[in-house]
């Protein structure tokens, strides 16, 4: 299910905000979801020295009290991200910090570059040395600074229209922040004003935690100057589309989080009632696979009339099973994490909801802990059509080989997981649910947009 699959990482960025490594504290802790591996800040003070501190861990772990306070300036880009099975170490933990005779920058990025080796074997031929082994640092190399302080915006879109994926860029020099998005939108990024100051992050929720006020998504294909003038556009591409990755939308944001003008939990309570519409199961009770698949089950037990229950509950304790290195390890985290509430399912024909199915695994542990706790049916309903490919565009699914449903039928999948029934919604009804035109359904279908 969900808990096999993960986000690479979150960004955030303030200018103009007093103390906003204490800003940042809070608010990249409300994005810790997105990056539970490594975190790192870097800002710049009032003499345009640049501060950095990056680690090996959660939010609160990294910055410390003298940790915060060395991080002086109203001016700051933040990070948080998961490992790969390719990028790991201190040395690939963001923030990146270049030093240039024109003045030093910082680079933050959430996302994956699809052309990365051949513009790394590009860029080596040339004469570039990379310290680290992450896309991220493909793109500083790219950009051609120049003495020239007004031909910088040219630099970005010049570099920006070389490389090809998903990206949510935050680059940040001595008196600016870059905001760029990719030009297929496929992850969010977000404006807020806080006092007379501006914040940029990956969900609103970070807004939401520190008091600021939405004002806008960075648009796709969209480079956004943020300085003393405020805020200033420019467009990198002609050709731009709104193709949000509907991940975003299933599973990866906060339900507090708002997607370009959608909210996450009202998403995904919509898309429980349709996935009823589609699959109606005579059961006793709904129960989610806690948490991503709260609102979705609220949804289908509101649609149907069956009373929700709490079923299953989840450990606070316990990270997200899919950052262990190992599915031994993972099958362990599974048990840890959640447990069968056995006075609430014993005897009962039981509608499982949950978001996705990746490799299998963990449903079919799920299923096996119901039945042992006494469960008389699982009826399992998934809110997202069945996962046929990998992702290229900055989630960590594993191969094609692992994807239980590039391979199996429905039924298999079924037998597998050791299910009464299994259904998945349709492809469109996750339009319906974010009431737009255009989503990122490689996951789902096989094509990919930049590819």
């Amino acid at each position: 299910m969900s808990k096999e699959i993960h986000h690479e990482c979150g960004v955030l960025g303030l200018f103009g905000v007093p103390d906003a490594a204490q800003h940042a504290y809070y608010a990249l802790h409300s994005l810790q979801h997105r990056g539970q591996q490594s975190c790192g800040m870097a800002s710049v003070d009032g003499n345009g020295e640049m501060h950095r501190i990056k680690g090996i861990g959660l939010v609160g772990e990294v910055f410390k009290e003298e940790a915060i306070k060395s991080l002086e300036g109203s001016m700051l880009i933040g990070h948080v991200r998961y490992p790969t099975t390719k990028v790991g170490g201190l040395e690939n933990v963001q923030p990146f910090t270049f030093s240039h005779y024109t003045g030093n920058f910082a680079l933050a990025h959430n996302g994956n570059l699809v052309n990365s080796e051949q513009l790394r074997r590009e860029l080596e031929r040339q004469g570039s040395l990379f310290q680290t082994t992450s896309d991220s640092e493909i793109f500083a190399h790219l950009i051609r600074k120049d003495d020239n302080d007004s031909d910088r915006i040219y630099n970005l879109i010049d570099a920006l229209n070389k490389i090809k994926g998903a990206f949510s860029i935050l680059i940040m020099t001595q008196n600016r922040i870059y905001a760029c998005r990719d030009r297929f939108g496929f992850h969010p990024l977000s404006i807020g004003k806080l006092g007379d100051g501006y914040v940029v992050a990956s969900e609103t929720c970070a807004l939401d935690a520190i008091g600021a006020t939405f004002l806008r998504d960075v648009e796709p294909g969209e480079i956004v100057s943020i300085d003393h003038h405020g805020l200033r556009s420019n467009f990198y591409h002609k050709d731009c589309h709104s193709c949000m990755c509907v991940m975003e939308y299933i599973y990866f944001s906060r339900p507090d989080s708002d997607i370009e003008g959608c909210n996450v939990h009202i998403f995904r309570k919509r898309s429980g009632k349709l996935l009823f519409e589609e699959h109606p199961v005579d059961a006793d009770i709904v129960v989610p696979v806690p948490d991503s698949s709260l609102s979705a089950a609220i949804g289908y037990s509101e649609a149907s009339g069956i009373p929700y229950e709490m079923g299953l509950i989840k450990s606070k304790y316990v990270g997200r099973t899919f950052i262990q290195p190992t599915q031994a390890l993972r099958d362990k985290g599974v048990k840890m994490k959640l447990s069968p509430v056995r006075s609430v399912v014993s005897g009962k024909r039981i509608v499982l909801i949950d978001d996705s199915i990746v490799r299998g695994t963990t449903s079919r542990k799920i299923v096996g802990m119901l039945r042992e706790a006494g469960a008389a049916e699982v009826h399992v309903c998934i809110a997202s059509p069945k996962y046929i490919s990998p992702c290229y565009y900055g989630v960590d699914t594993g191969t094609y080989e692992e994807l239980i449903g590039a391979h199996k039928s429905v039924e298999e999948i079924r037998d597998y997981i050791g299910a009464d029934s299994l259904h998945f919604l349709s492809k469109e009804s996750l339009f319906r649910s974010c009431g737009r035109s255009e989503l990122c359904l490689s996951c789902f279908t096989g094509e990919y947009p930049e590819l």
